[in-house]
């Protein structure tokens, strides 16, 4: 938390650090920061939950039975989204989907009465920018994979009268082109607006209580707690829609491409 003259940055807390190490490539330095530490972190943190859930017990205990769940989920989405060929795609859209709910949960973790400071991954723009284009390419390839340059009739929706191609195809060319953006940008800004109004009530708070009229700074004090309680119930929340939303419109434009719907 970064503070000066009893004001709090809210910002701050989306700095990206070097942690040490590296090396470079090209003339450009490339270091290990803390968005690559919480990444790892996540990544570490699934495999551990995966790896705790797939050990097969006749009767499934809690934690496969969660496993299972989340697995179960997103395959029943792929068949209703794509169909039977969906299955080809599950394991990447599942470990879509796990990776972005890790690490959106983790930035909420309460580490801060720690001295640690959790870094939400999916809070920087170039982080779910780099998936959604991942996700953008996949369609792409098994687009023109499987159809060749007919693909290019996505653009021309079916019963579309002949007068009116070179007005809808332009159109239905740039709502496609804008995919991977809307994707990005639309995790990155419902995690990163949470965070910022957590963080201001959390200077609320703080100063609050440092306030000259103790009673009156107080009773702020306290209301901004009881609304930061709330509004980090309804971010763990969106955590998780905002991960099944991205899983959930990358499994429609890979039906795109493979249906050409």
């Amino acid at each position: 938390m970064a503070a000066e003259s009893g004001k709090i940055d809210p910002m701050h807390q989306f700095e990206v650090t070097p942690l040490g190490g590296g090396f470079t490539l090209g003339g450009h330095d490339i270091l290990f920061t803390n968005s690559a530490l919480w990444m790892v972190v996540a990544a570490i943190a699934l495999g551990l939950f995966m790896w705790g859930g797939m050990r097969r017990q006749l009767v499934p205990g809690r934690w496969q039975a969660a496993v299972e769940g989340f697995t179960g989920f997103i395959s029943n989405m792929m068949m209703a989204n794509i169909g039977t060929e969906g299955r080809k795609y599950t394991p990447y859209v599942f470990s879509l989907f796990m990776f972005i709910l890790f690490c959106n949960l983790l930035g909420m973790l309460p580490l801060g009465v720690l001295g640690l400071h959790p870094f939400t991954v999916t809070s920087h723009i170039a982080i779910t920018g780099v998936l959604a284009l991942i996700s953008f390419a996949i369609v792409l390839v098994v687009g023109f994979w499987r159809h060749g340059l007919h693909f290019f009739s996505l653009f021309v929706p079916h019963g579309t009268p002949l007068p009116m191609i070179p007005i809808i195809a332009p159109i239905e060319f740039v709502s496609f082109m804008v995919r991977p953006f809307s994707l990005g940008l639309r995790l990155f800004v419902a995690m990163t607006a949470g965070h910022v109004l957590l963080k201001v009530l959390s200077g609320f708070v703080i100063n609050g209580f440092n306030a000259e009229t103790l009673w009156l700074g107080s009773i702020v004090s306290v209301l901004s707690f009881t609304l930061m309680i709330g509004i980090s119930a309804l971010e763990l929340l969106v955590a998780g829609i905002q991960a099944y939303v991205f899983a959930l419109l990358t499994s429609l434009y890979i039906n795109d491409a493979v249906n050409l719907h």
